[in-house]
């Protein structure tokens, strides 16, 4: 496999409404980013994926785009994101862009001409239909609830919207329309930039007529095309969002032979403690099926693809809220799945936050939430007679608000967020939870994250090396070797608040290296894993 500089990367998502407010507006913002650059080259990441900042009336909160070339005024200008690529570049930093390209927003030139008339020259850069017997094309449904069809009086015809009604799916079978997307890759590609991440890349095979949202016949063709026309000239880093992958389809886009895309996200490890296909309908944490899913991934994409590393985002709960302990253990099991992720082959992310420890915000009452998903959930479970108490658990556990809270970087007023009013509730635990904190603290989580990227920068073990899992025979210990030119790496972790007794005979220790507790790595012949223990070690060949 020839090698790439994000193979050994660490990626931290920064969420821009909520990672650093510059000018007290209550809005994150992009000079705020900047000012915030020295603690991120501490830090020791490769590149900063941001989610979007482009111009946007902000039904979902930037991933509604109104113009791909402007910059929202709420978080700077044009200026400020060139100063940021500029002075990130200087510390060694490249800047990752959020591609929103399955959908723009109702408000986007495009889609305002492609209203005015059926004959309209960007009418086709979207999906319409005439309705059937006087309703909705067919029964697709929004990812936001209700129908996927929204009717348009002016002309008569419904348009497909996969998101919010506000957001109208672009229609990728029309070739203009993708020359005027790839016009845009290259107007940011010339910036500078390191990449793209790719929103629902899955998407832009639609199929609608057919009822096929994701993964359509002409998908790989169309990344194929972008591919050619756009990044594949320039060394940069594409990563696709891709929900429904599995280690087969993951290989279609990642394949260096096919030529589309360096990574994508999958979410297998998201639905651990989900019943069912709903996000909302939640049980205990399932460890074995999570250690199984790591596995599979771990050895499916061999030389056939490359795998992103991630516990969550944006979109997803605070990690140690969904697969640790966010009260007792916050800080082992943080660490721990810090141990777990970071020394897995693959380009490992982190959200903003995590490195601290951050946790899911719970709320009161619907009035607090922002999430426009949880909010069209609430609406219409209480309209079905749902009990508030119950759904607002259902939102304090999996409600995308809990990853968006503003950063907490000292015990100052907001956090240090903002001096103004901030645009989303802080976590009421920053006094004790912040940046601050962890840098005055040699054993925080911080460095446990810092250790392990400037780690996986220094050694090829852990980037290249074959993945090997050590059954145990234990549900909630999950402990894996990496190996790598006659070099070996131990890695165990307990995802469990209990002790667990554990024996590693056949692996003398030649070195112990990184551990949650301070006792570290004695004996690996009997050891008694204290709740939610990590630690790796090398060991003899």
């Amino acid at each position: 496999m020839e090698r790439k500089w994000w193979h050994n990367a660490t990626i931290y998502q920064i969420y821009p409404r909520s990672f650093q407010d510059s000018n007290a507006d209550g809005i994150g913002d992009l000079r705020g980013i900047i000012q915030r650059l020295d603690y991120l080259e501490k830090l020791g990441i490769t590149a900063i994926w941001l989610s979007p900042v482009y111009q946007s009336p902000n039904a979902d909160n930037g991933y509604d785009i109104a113009d791909y070339f402007k910059i929202m005024p709420e978080f700077g200008t044009m200026a400020d994101m060139e100063e940021l690529i500029q002075k990130a570049g200087q510390r060694g930093i490249k800047i990752i862009m959020d591609l929103v390209v399955n959908h723009t927003s109702d408000e986007h030139q495009w889609f305002i001409e492609a209203k005015k008339a059926k004959d309209n020259r960007y009418r086709d850069y979207y999906i319409w239909h005439d309705p059937v017997l006087g309703h909705e094309p067919n029964d697709l449904k929004s990812l936001f609830g209700g129908s996927a069809w929204q009717y348009d009086e002016q002309t008569g015809q419904y348009y497909l919207h996969f998101f919010s009604k506000k957001q109208p799916d672009l229609n990728w079978a029309n070739p203009k329309m993708r020359q005027d997307i790839y016009k845009m890759m290259d107007f940011w590609i010339d910036k500078g930039i390191g990449g793209f991440r790719m929103d629902v890349i899955e998407m832009l095979g639609k199929e609608p007529d057919k009822l096929i949202s994701t993964n359509g016949p002409k998908l790989h063709a169309y990344i194929q095309e972008m591919n050619q026309k756009t990044f594949g000239q320039h060394d940069l880093l594409t990563v696709g969002e891709a929900w429904s992958a599995n280690p087969e389809i993951a290989k279609l886009y990642s394949n260096p032979a096919r030529h589309e895309l360096s990574q994508i996200f999958q979410f297998e490890t998201t639905f651990a403690d989900q019943a069912g296909d709903d996000k909302w309908h939640t049980k205990e944490l399932d460890i074995p099926y999570l250690k199984r899913t790591l596995v599979k991934w771990q050895k499916a994409l061999g030389d056939e693809g490359w795998n992103s590393l991630f516990w969550d985002n944006h979109d997803l709960p605070r990690a140690v809220s969904q697969y640790g302990d966010d009260r007792i253990y916050r800080i082992e099991s943080a660490k721990m799945l810090a141990i777990v992720l970071h020394l897995l082959k693959g380009t490992p992310y982190v959200y903003q936050g995590e490195e601290l420890g951050m946790t899911n915000c719970p709320v009161q009452d619907i009035s607090e939430v922002n999430d426009i998903e949880s909010q069209n959930m609430y609406a219409e479970e209480i309209s079905k007679g749902a009990q508030k108490e119950d759904l607002l658990a259902k939102i304090n556990k999996k409600g995308r608000d809990n990853a968006r809270t503003p950063m907490q970087w000292d015990k100052s007023l907001n956090a240090g967020f903002t001096k103004g009013q901030p645009w989303l509730h802080v976590n009421t635990n920053y006094p004790v939870i912040n940046a601050q904190a962890c840098l005055e603290d040699k054993n925080s989580i911080f460095y446990t994250y810092q250790q392990l990227i400037a780690y996986r920068k220094q050694h090829d073990l852990v980037v290249y090396g074959d993945f090997t899992e050590i059954e145990t025979g234990l549900d909630g210990v999950f402990c894996y070797v990496r190996q790598y030119q006659g070099q070996k790496l131990l890695v165990c972790a307990n995802f469990t608040n209990q002790l667990q007794k554990l024996s590693l005979k056949g692996f003398p220790l030649l070195k112990a290296w990184i551990a949650n507790y301070a006792e570290g790595v004695l004996d690996l012949s009997q050891k008694v894993l204290k709740p939610y223990e990590a630690f790796a070690c090398e060991i003899k060949d």
